[in-house]
């Protein structure tokens, strides 16, 4: 099957969408199939407006379309909401063809937290966007069941993976900081809740790792806080595996797969009993969930680094593909059955 991709969110970019599409990619190869990403890459772009290292596409629709037309997909997938999204669900509409996407994102959120907009308004560009989808694809059955109160259908779930060859128990490297050593991992950006990690009261040492809008602010204002930036590979990994607690702030992620990257490095999750960590963290012997951050901290230190790593093994990127795959089958049989012609 030929397989056309396209996502607004891509390389140099590193965070939870680049990774699932990069893993989702790879395994679509080992299946046999042709895949093509179409990707800011192959676009004029501009700095997102609060978020510069975030490159939007200008005006892609033209090429977007010739290059789509000469690809001729069996299969479209639009993995995000962005310019490259709309011109490729444009395309689509043109073409009378059926498409799937994914719901990565807590959208109307992230843009509630930066402006005034109201949830209700995102909600409802976020319906238009996805309604015409013959999947939208979501991580975990907390945010199917979100959107479907919000008036979505067709929503089918897409879980994740981890890559537990890169992401495993080491000693980690040595930042000689006093233990236990707390962890945050992601976006140093306002989305993602990272204020309430800094201001716990917790013994030890705090590291933070990542990138973000925010960065250069929050270590002026949190002198006390090992702020060691951006990782990648083998370096991430073993940045992780020398922490004795995984702390996720966040209340707006999907998902969280960074969540799995710790638990594979043998490292205990404490989080927000929210979506995302609800649905990862089902085991009390893989991280601890509570609405006081410092309690569920205290409950993570509790659990042993083997237990979190069997708990990490029951996630694979093979088995994840195998269902996007399956979506993409399904949508390609249906449109095969009876060809559609879009009102919308």
């Amino acid at each position: 099957m030929k397989i056309a991709i396209v996502s607004d969110a891509w390389q140099p970019q590193i965070n939870g969408v680049v990774n699932s599409m990069l893993n989702t990619r790879r395994c679509l190869l080992q299946f046999g199939h042709d895949v093509e990403m179409f990707t800011p890459l192959d676009f004029k772009t501009v700095p997102c407006p609060t978020y510069p290292s975030i490159r939007l596409s200008v005006a892609p629709g033209s090429k977007l379309s010739d290059m789509l037309n000469t690809y001729d997909p069996d299969s479209i997938h639009i993995s995000t909401e962005g310019p490259l999204g709309l011109a490729a669900r444009n395309w689509c509409k043109r073409n009378n063809l059926r498409f799937t996407t994914a719901y990565h994102t807590q959208f109307p959120q992230y843009v509630n937290l930066r402006a005034p907009v109201p949830l209700s308004w995102c909600y409802r560009m976020m319906r238009w966007f996805h309604g015409p989808s013959h999947a939208v694809m979501v991580p975990t059955n907390s945010v199917r069941r979100e959107l479907e109160a919000q008036g979505f259908n067709n929503v089918k779930l897409w879980s994740r993976g981890v890559d537990t060859k890169l992401f495993y128990p080491q000693a980690g490297v040595d930042l000689g900081l006093p233990r236990p050593i707390n962890m945050y991992v992601g976006r140093v950006a306002v989305e993602k809740n990272i204020g309430d990690f800094l201001n716990l009261d917790l013994p030890g040492s705090k590291l933070v790792i990542g990138d973000g809008p925010d960065l250069e602010k929050l270590k002026k204002e949190h002198p006390e806080v090992c702020f060691c930036g951006f990782k990648t590979g083998e370096d991430l990994a073993a940045h992780i595996a020398c922490a004795d607690v995984f702390i996720f702030p966040s209340r707006t992620d999907t998902f969280g797969l960074v969540m799995l990257e710790a638990l594979a490095c043998g490292v205990p999750v404490a989080a927000y009993p929210v979506t995302g960590p609800i649905d990862v963290i089902t085991d009390e012997k893989a991280g601890c969930l509570d609405e006081d951050l410092k309690t569920a901290v205290q409950g993570a230190l509790k659990c042993k680094p083997s237990d979190c790593r069997e708990y990490a093994l029951r996630y694979t990127w093979e088995e994840a593909s195998r269902t996007f795959e399956r979506h993409l089958v399904h949508c390609r049989e249906t449109m095969q059955r009876a060809p559609i012609e879009y009102g919308w």
